[in-house]
């Protein structure tokens, strides 16, 4: 009724801190604020889930554009390429749940401010500050998990992918056929194409080699061919039915030979292990050994779910909408924000690796200015409120 509404302008001046409603029991109270804690798991659970395939998508389709035109260049075989999305995708969840996390608080914060159910929390006496319990909620549970991605599976995902990586480039030429593709042979001398392969990979058909070898060009084509093993074990690519054409780049003397076959030995793999880089070496492996590189690589994995965690409660307070000034000048100033942060973080990174910055310095200094800010922004939210309430 119109007649009440200054007496409830009057209490809402009075009591503003007031839980609800100054006549409801303790027990009603917190029975009323866990349900919409609830609701709010429930609408960041859904959120999440959302921005995280979003995100996770655009990630994934870009480093497989990037893979398949490696492939198509011969760099990488093609039946490499799902293997190394997947090293890439799980070397890249911390900070893809880092970024989904940051996204989810502020667009829900944001979402309340802009559907006017910011004033509904405020007048049922509730500040902006008792939106973090329920962040925290929330966050924690992603924050540990970022942790362990951070801490263990991330370097056990390079550790796996450089072996990857390196027995591949150790297999012999063979095993480098990929029909339909130009391919360079692993001393990197010669250049070879199969038009299509047998399914035990021991016949081919419509061939053609390209090498160098004593300062002559020799060029081979062939109809078919197959792989042979000796009995000292030694295997050979025997060419049959051919022609090879061989000389000297830039002169006009040339050698044209028919063969009925041609046998090439294939040189055996070396299967070297590859060196360790510092990513790959687990956290206790770089307590053990705290060179420069090494810590800074530390310094990287502690900052990843601290700034996870920094960034979900700096989402509050970063999330208030003016209608006047537009929607989307605090949603630009956020993503600043985080850009900033995840620089900050690898220039940090940086200068601890050159040993211009002292590790026991550089882990916590960016985190300390972002939660300074982080006070600055909600002391400056609750005193707006509060000079709201007084007027």
């Amino acid at each position: 009724p119109e007649h009440q509404a200054p007496g409830l302008r009057a209490l809402g001046r009075e009591r503003p801190y007031a839980k609800f409603h100054p006549n409801l029991p303790c027990n009603e109270r917190f029975k009323y604020r866990m349900i919409f804690h609830r609701a709010l798991l429930r609408e960041f659970a859904q959120l999440a889930t959302a921005v995280f395939l979003s995100l996770f998508l655009i990630a994934i389709t870009t480093r497989l554009v990037r893979l398949l035109g490696q492939a198509a260049g011969g760099k990488i075989p093609t039946d490499a390429v799902v293997a190394f999305l997947g090293f890439f995708a799980l070397n890249a969840l911390p900070v893809l749940l880092s970024l989904t996390l940051f996204v989810t608080v502020l667009l829900t914060v944001t979402r309340s401010y802009r559907d006017s159910e910011m004033v509904i929390w405020f007048n049922a006496g509730l500040s902006l500050a008792a939106w973090v319990r329920p962040v925290l909620t929330f966050a924690l549970p992603l924050v540990t998990l970022i942790a362990a991605l951070s801490f263990v599976i991330a370097p056990w995902t390079v550790q796996m992918s450089e072996k990857y990586r390196s027995r591949i480039e150790s297999r012999d030429d063979i095993s480098r056929v990929d029909p339909g593709v130009f391919g360079e042979s692993r001393s990197r001398e010669g250049v070879f194409f199969v038009e299509s392969v047998s399914g035990d990979r021991t016949a081919v058909q419509n061939v053609f080699v390209s090498s160098v070898q004593h300062g002559r060009e020799g060029i081979m084509i062939s109809r078919k061919g197959t792989v042979e093993t000796a009995p000292n074990g030694d295997r050979f690519i025997v060419l049959l039915d051919g022609r090879r054409y061989e000389g000297v780049p830039g002169e006009a003397a040339y050698r044209v030979m028919d063969f009925e076959r041609y046998a090439s030995r294939v040189e055996p793999a070396a299967g070297e292990e590859p060196v360790p880089s510092h990513k790959s070496l687990s956290t206790p492996a770089l307590l053990r050994n705290p060179t420069s590189v090494n810590r800074a690589e530390l310094l990287w994995r502690v900052g990843v779910p601290l700034s996870a965690l920094i960034l979900a409660l700096l989402a509050i307070p970063m999330s208030f909408v003016n209608p006047r000034a537009g929607r989307s000048i605090n949603l630009l100033f956020a993503l600043l924000t985080y850009l900033v942060y995840y620089n900050l973080l690898t220039v940090s990174q940086a200068r601890v690796a050159q040993g211009r910055l002292d590790f026991s310095v550089g882990w916590w200094l960016v985190h300390a200015a972002m939660l300074a800010a982080l006070v600055v922004l909600f002391a400056q939210r609750l005193s707006l409120r509060r000079l709201r309430l007084r007027g």
